[in-house]
Formats: C-alpha cells, structure tokens, sequence
C-alpha cells in the first residue's frame, strides 16, 4: 500500500527543513507532499529546495491545506503531520501506518506528552464527554497527526479551521471506522497566547456541536431532565 505524506505548513520556516529529513529517513514513505497555506516566510522554497512536491494552497486555514493535500495525494494510506513539530521521533510513520497495514485500523490518532493542552483539557473533552463519551478514551482528540486510508478521508467534511482535528475524529467514529490511538512519544511546539487559545476553542466548541444530531440532542435534554428530577427529589 503507498504511503503519501502531508504536510500542511503555515510560515514554518524554522522547523520545515528538519520535518522533511525526518520524513525522508523513514523507508514506509513513498511521496511527501508540503501544502504551503500562503506562507510570507521562506516555508515553499526551503521545502522545495529538499526536493519534496511542494504546493501552494491560498486560502488560510489548516483544513484548506489539509484536503487540497489529499487530492493530490496519490497513496492508499495518507498521513498527516505538523509543519511545526522539531523533534519527531524516529520511527514515528512507521508506528502510525502500522495498525492499518495489520488491517486493524482504518483510522490511527497520535497521542503524544507535552507541555499545555489547554484547549483540549477545558474544552475538547469536557464537550466530548458530554456529546460523544466514546471518544473520551482517546488521550489527544486534537492531535493533527494522524494517518487513515484515503477512501475514507474522501467521505469526511474538513473544517476550515481549528475545528478541523476533532471534526475528523467524530467524522470517522460516526462511519463506524476502526479506530486506533497510538503514542508517539514528547513532542515540542512553540505555545499560543491566549488571544489565539480563544479563537481555538471557539472553533474546536463549534466543530463538535454542529456534529450533534437532533437525536442525540433529544438523548441528551432526556438526561438533562432526568438529573434535575433526581436532584428535585432529593
């Protein structure tokens, strides 16, 4: 099964270079693909200058990047990584395809131990746990270093945003794909203020309440009103 690699990168000048060495050392991958989401840095020539195809995608935001990356993809299995991670572990691809060469995942999530997750541990799962409890056992719901079988990435709705992440992880839960989640050890990338970490929760909130059906709305309110007449005749 070929194996596309992408890469969405936003002005990542710093870390690019490296992302893609570390992608080349890896055996698994047959083509690397460098989305530029409109970049005014040195992202698209430095990421060209390494001979990987390199494109350019004009509208901003991840999700853009992310499914003009997918079709010009041309691999079975199509991975996702972060332009702005410095220090990816060796064998890192080889440990997210494997679940599904082994044909026991359509879809693998990465978890990972790093520093904040503010977003995820105040927002993400408080609302997941509430909308889609299944999904809690999954340590990093808004990791974007993923891998999954292009037929299904094809069946999904990209957000456009921060949303994006968590938007394809109920997407693919919802088509009741195989899913696994697998640990790729620390990684680093440079923190956000808090001006960005409202914006980002604002559209992670979003991603997952657009996504609740009016049925599970309907289990959720007969919930609701259960809990309140406990609590009235107590």
């Amino acid at each position: 099964m070929k194996i596309s690699v992408v890469v969405p990168a936003l002005n990542e000048e710093k870390n690019i270079a490296r992302v893609i060495k570390i992608l080349k050392a890896c055996t698994l991958v047959d083509e690397i693909i460098v989305v530029d989401n409109n970049s005014t840095d040195s992202t698209n020539e430095i990421a060209k200058s390494l001979g990987v195809k390199t494109i350019l995608c004009k509208k901003r935001g991840k999700g853009y990047a992310m499914e003009m990356g997918l079709k010009e993809s041309t691999g079975s299995i199509v991975v996702f990584v972060d332009g702005d991670i410095c220090n990816y572990k060796k064998g890192f691809i080889e440990d997210l395809v494997s679940p599904i060469l082994n044909q026991k995942a359509d879809f693998v999530k990465s978890s990972f131990t790093r520093e904040g997750g503010r977003v995820t541990e105040l927002v993400a799962k408080p609302l997941l746990e509430i909308a889609y409890p299944k999904l809690l056992k999954f340590d990093q719901p808004l990791s974007g270093i993923i891998a999954g079988k292009k037929r299904l990435f094809e069946k999904i709705t990209f957000d456009k945003d921060y949303g994006v992440d968590v938007g394809i992880l109920i997407d693919v839960y919802n088509l009741k794909a195989k899913i696994k989640e697998v640990n790729i050890g620390k990684i680093r990338n440079d923190s956000q203020d808090w001006k960005a970490l409202i914006k980002m929760a604002r559209e992670v909130s979003y991603a997952i309440i657009k996504r609740v059906d009016s049925n599970r709305l309907l289990m959720l309110k007969n919930l609701e009103n259960k809990n309140l007449k406990i609590k009235t005749t107590i």
